[in-house]
């Protein structure tokens, strides 16, 4: 079998997946390329487990404040090159296209009539999961943005449907330090961040942030751009994550049993959804539309959850894969799912 992979290179949380896939198509021999949009080819880093892959624009949201802007949004798109993009994209000679929400290769295997799977936590919500913001034009973007043949979901929690667990890969623990806090803010202004966290020299703050703070930065912030393997290791040994509401951010942290503080990308339908989940979860405290220093203060004092394991769901994935049923999901749903103990106060919730 001969895989064509495309990932949304939009944020870290599907390149995060693609990682995991990755390695797992390698242990079992699968020969796949792989495609990425979605940011400039300069962009991306720690790329070495996709060999030679191959990047195109893609679309993209542009981000103003801690919101989506959808003005920019429009503007920065380039359409026509798009379309063109579709065209150009051979798919000559591949037997399936995976996807994780990437535009192009989902278009052209539809157009070029290749079955598709898409693998992305977008796809859950196609379920009546936890949900804010539900509209005609969200919808619209989960049906036609990167459309698929089958739909693979991944979430927290299955919610009764046939969902994925999340697909992770943590650091080991070393060892805990609970003063020390993980910081990953990337659509908040740095001094803005800076200002939030300067009142708070009890702990050590770890910012990871594309740009700098304009001025001095007090001891107990420190500044890092963005290294993965230095966030890995901070977020094992953390004694707490404050984030945006991004999937794969929030899914590392339950898994590490990290106490989690989280501010939403406005307008991003994604992450909003997010916050109402692990609301209803009871996983994350959140600071609804700003950095709330209040909320910060009470959450800082806050006990740490209980870890949660979820299973080596890549793996899983593509025995399925190569077994060739792919109308049926739900047994492989199922079985990964009986893998998992979740907390005693998520048993039993549901939208």
């Amino acid at each position: 079998m001969r895989i064509l992979y495309g990932v949304q290179g939009t944020g870290n949380g599907h390149l995060s997946r693609a990682r995991v896939m990755a390695k797992a198509l390698q242990r079992k021999g699968v020969d796949v390329d792989f495609f990425f949009s979605g940011r400039s080819p300069e962009q991306f880093f720690d790329m070495q487990c996709f060999g030679h892959y191959k990047v195109q624009s893609g679309l993209t949201f542009a981000t103003e404040a801690g919101r989506v802007s959808v003005a920019k949004t429009a503007k920065q798109n380039a359409w026509l090159g798009f379309i063109k993009d579709v065209k150009n994209l051979d798919l000559t000679g591949y037997d399936l296209v995976l996807n994780d929400f990437e535009p192009v290769s989902a278009w052209a295997a539809k157009n070029q009539r290749i079955p598709s799977i898409g693998i992305s936590h977008q796809a859950a919500l196609h379920f009546p999961v936890p949900k804010a913001g539900d509209s005609w034009f969200n919808d619209m973007m989960l049906n036609y943005f990167a459309p698929v043949d089958i739909a693979l979901g991944c979430h927290w929690h299955h919610f009764g449907f046939p969902i994925l667990p999340p697909f992770v890969e943590v650091d080991v623990v070393e060892q805990q330090l609970a003063h020390q806090i993980l910081v990953y803010l990337p659509f908040e202004s740095p001094d803005d961040i800076a200002r939030f966290l300067a009142p708070f020299s009890d702990y050590t703050f770890l910012v990871y942030h594309a740009s700098a703070a304009s001025g001095s930065l007090p001891e107990h912030i420190k500044w890092h751009g963005f290294d993965r393997h230095g966030f890995k290791a901070a977020m094992a040994n953390c004694g707490g994550v404050i984030g945006n509401a991004g999937f794969e951010l929030a899914s590392e942290a339950l898994t590490l049993g990290k106490k989690l503080l989280i501010k939403p990308l406005l307008g991003q339908f994604e992450q909003l959804s997010n916050v109402v989940a692990l609301e209803l979860l009871g996983a994350a405290e959140c600071m609804k539309t700003s950095l709330d220093s209040d909320v910060l203060r009470r959450w800082l004092k806050a006990p740490m959850p209980e870890a949660i394991a979820y299973p080596e769901v890549g793996d899983a994935l593509v025995t399925w894969l190569l077994e060739g049923d792919w109308t049926q999901p739900e047994k492989l749903c199922q079985s990964l799912w009986q893998e998992v103990t979740l907390p005693v106060s998520w048993q039993k919730k549901s939208p």
